[in-house]
């Protein structure tokens, strides 16, 4: 018989297994921080930098007050230190080290041109010699940014308007035949895969790819709670012939358990019996780029709230601003704050808010303001200052 939840069980469902209701008290441990990343299994990171990087903030809305410099060294710190990796995983993403062997068979198909961007396809089958000559400089001289290797006198164009180097290491990254040392800046710094990823990991037994992506649904389906066949591929950015393959099997073998979600059209699945909470009690400012929201589709199922990015839409256009995050109170999303980190001045400046419903109550209105104080203090700005055009009185306090 097929388990059938409500929308509210759903999104319940949902919040605990994204490791929302659980902020720990007290100061944060790296050893928390490293839990909660691998509870996720993925951090996307985006190169807008308004208010703070975006990989940084999933971790923040969760946990709370955490060191920044403690993901740096998960991320790209010494090799004894580091637990993650960068890789395409929802896009440009942070990865446990573990999914490392779990994500070979998509580097070997980027090798084979499949998988990536046309015109990276295109210069792997036509440039090996830019290729082999970028490659042997790094294994010369170690980890170095696209803007150390570049020959290119002509002034850069618009984005995508890479240099010859900087296409071979994008080629050599997505085939896995570099990696991510470091970064400088926001520059990726690349090096050979045996000088950064560790000796077990790197050695570990090739995985097929049917099984390598069923692991990597499985994944999916514990960090999402409950899903459609469309979010758990694209929680990892699987095809959809080979996810559907791959799910069918997991619930032939009783690892993925069909469910219906009351609203919702498609058939749902679960990582076995769910344990669902009897509420969700947390308030957070979430990043455009979270993986609670990323799926917009998703969202509106959820939450019956309809999120698009306005970053890329001209200013005239925007509706709601340039860099707008979603407020989570309890088990909704009540608010849409558009937020910027204006360090010269040292404040955090609050461009407008838009509510969801016409009225605000008065303990969601006190957790909006102390979520905004609370990220200021995190990002290490001394105020929060209000536009004259933000309406909503008495906002902190």
């Amino acid at each position: 018989m097929t388990l059938s939840l409500s929308l509210a069980e759903a999104r319940r469902l949902a919040l605990a297994a994204q490791g929302f209701g659980r902020t720990p008290r007290g100061a944060i441990a790296r050893r928390q921080l490293q839990a909660q990343i691998e509870r996720l299994g993925v951090l996307q990171i985006d190169s807008v930098n308004a208010l703070v990087r975006s990989h940084y903030l999933p971790a923040f809305s969760r946990l709370g007050h955490y060191q920044a410099e403690h993901l740096d060294e998960l991320a790209w710190g010494r090799a004894r230190r580091r637990r993650l990796f960068e890789y395409w995983g929802h896009e440009a993403s942070l990865l446990p080290l573990e999914l490392y062997p779990l994500l070979r068979w998509r580097m070997r198909r980027a090798a084979d041109g499949q998988g990536i961007y046309s015109q990276l396809a295109k210069f792997g089958a036509e440039r090996r010699d830019a290729i082999d000559a970028v490659l042997q400089t790094v294994r010369e001289r170690g980890a170095l940014g696209a803007g150390s290797l570049s020959t290119r006198t002509e002034k850069a164009g618009p984005w995508w308007d890479w240099s010859t180097e900087k296409m071979a290491l994008e080629w050599l990254f997505a085939a896995g035949e570099v990696t991510v040392a470091g970064r400088r800046g926001f520059e990726r710094l690349y090096d050979l895969p045996e000088r950064v990823i560790p000796a077990d990991v790197l050695n570990h037994a090739d995985l097929d790819e049917v099984e390598a992506q069923r692991r990597l649904l499985l994944r999916s389906a514990d960090a999402l709670g409950v899903a459609t066949e469309r979010d758990l591929r694209d929680y990892y950015r699987l095809g959809v012939s080979d996810s559907k393959r791959c799910i069918a099997e997991l619930v032939e073998a009783g690892e993925l358990l069909p469910v219906t979600v009351q609203g919702w059209r498609q058939t749902a699945y679960c990582r076995g019996e769910p344990r669902i909470p009897r509420r969700v009690r947390h308030s957070a400012l979430l990043s455009p780029f979270d993986s609670l929201i990323w799926e917009r589709e998703r969202t509106e199922r959820l939450f019956g709230f309809r999120y698009r990015l306005e970053i890329y839409t001209p200013q005239a256009k925007r509706v709601y601003g340039y860099y707008v995050l979603p407020f989570l109170h309890h088990e909704r999303l009540l608010a849409r704050v558009d937020l910027r980190s204006e360090r010269a001045v040292g404040r955090l400046a609050v461009h407008a808010v838009h509510l969801e419903e016409a009225v605000l109550s008065e303990e969601a209105r006190l957790a909006l303001g102390d979520s905004l104080r609370a990220l200021a203090q995190w990002l290490g700005l001394d105020e929060v200052w209000l536009a004259p055009s933000v309406s909503l009185r008495g906002l902190l306090g």
